[in-house]
């Protein structure tokens, strides 16, 4: 199966199934010399492990992260990084009587008819369980975006319809990670909070939208016609099995406005070219242009429901009825954040190696 790579100077392969002995990835590309523990892979696991809340699904993985190659006296050495977690917590005996209903909005059906033999325990490779591998490379990307003063925030903008105005980037810095939802406004995140266990109660879920903002990106990054920043980032967001959706800068908003209302103007401040508004998200023709770079994605309800839904028996081909069982989470927003961070400072140290901003061999 194709697919399992992404990025062009800076590489990951991510490997794994949810059910699986260990989920992992193998990082190429990282220049030698940059300082790397496993302190500084975990604080971001820790960040999209499970069982954090009662938001979150109670699958109780630690989600302990081992370094196995790449790294040497505490330095990365321009070799490939391969890193590794072990699967603990995990039960696959609901899945059997799942194996040959799909459940919907899963992967499961087109899985089925397009390999015939896949590992169908917890979703397998299409679980969200894939994702651990790409959170450990983007704590090394973001670690790389640092030594440019690259800044990654993201918060929850919405959860299920109740979502938060214009925000103050302290406001995200400050209270982004004080709340179980993520989200900067405190009074907000209460609602969101509610909203999600009122689904949880009903053995439902609700969906939502992030928002990212990558704070003093360089003019330059992004290549011309098919390897435009934008487009990267919207492949690296969509490569996300929950996002269904990607906007940067106005997004579709833009589509409201008059060309007069949409163009960012531009104007001298300290010697530095910028513009008065931010329209277009930091990125003009698919190249980064020094202000901030702001994407949202939208993030589907968890398929993984306990309500009774229609499906069918792919062995029998007849209608059937599931209700799912299991740990599963009533809204992936809080626990996805994370993971839309670290594609996002994936994306953009590919692109600062790419261009020059960054030394490919060294630091």
């Amino acid at each position: 199966m194709p697919g399992n790579t992404f990025g062009s100077a800076f590489r990951i392969t991510t490997y794994g199934e949810s059910h699986g002995t260990a989920v992992g990835v193998v990082v190429d590309g990282c220049p030698a010399g940059l300082e790397l523990g496993e302190e500084d892979i975990q604080r971001e696991l820790d960040r999209r492990r499970p069982a954090q809340s009662v938001v979150t699904t109670q699958r109780a993985e630690k989600d302990e992260v081992k370094i196995l190659s790449g790294v040497f006296e505490g330095r990365t050495t321009g070799m490939p990084i391969a890193m590794l977690v072990y699967n603990k917590d995990f039960d696959s005996s609901p899945y059997l009587e799942l194996k040959n209903k799909p459940r919907p909005n899963h992967a499961d059906f087109t899985y089925a008819v397009k390999y015939g033999h896949w590992d169908w325990r917890g979703g397998g490779r299409a679980s969200g369980r894939e994702t651990v591998g790409r959170v450990t490379a983007g704590a090394i990307a973001k670690k790389l975006l640092a030594k440019l003063g690259i800044e990654i925030l993201g918060h929850a903008k919405e959860i299920h319809g109740i979502g938060v105005g214009e925000i103050a980037i302290e406001d995200i810095r400050k209270n982004a990670e004080k709340n179980i939802v993520r989200c900067a406004d405190l009074k907000i995140a209460k609602k969101m909070e509610e909203e999600i266990l009122k689904a949880k109660k009903e053995g439902d879920s609700v969906g939502g939208v992030v928002e990212l903002i990558a704070l003093n990106v360089p003019v330059g990054l992004g290549e011309p016609v098919f390897d435009k920043l934008d487009a990267d980032i919207s492949k690296a967001l969509m490569s996300i099995g929950a996002v269904k959706g990607v906007e940067i800068g106005a997004g579709f908003e833009a589509a409201k406005k008059k060309g007069s209302e949409n163009n960012d103007a531009f104007y001298v401040e300290k010697g530095r070219v910028k513009t008065l508004t931010n329209n277009s998200g930091g990125v003009l023709g698919g190249i980064s242009n020094g202000m901030p770079i702001v994407v949202r994605a939208a993030v589907k309800p968890t398929s993984s429901i306990a309500k009774e839904q229609k499906t069918v028996d792919l062995e029998k081909i007849q209608n059937a009825t599931i209700s799912i069982k299991g740990l599963h989470d009533p809204c992936i927003v809080p626990r996805v954040l994370p993971v839309c961070e670290a594609m996002l400072a994936l994306v953009l140290a590919d692109h600062a190696i790419r261009a020059g901003f960054i030394n490919p061999a060294k630091l």
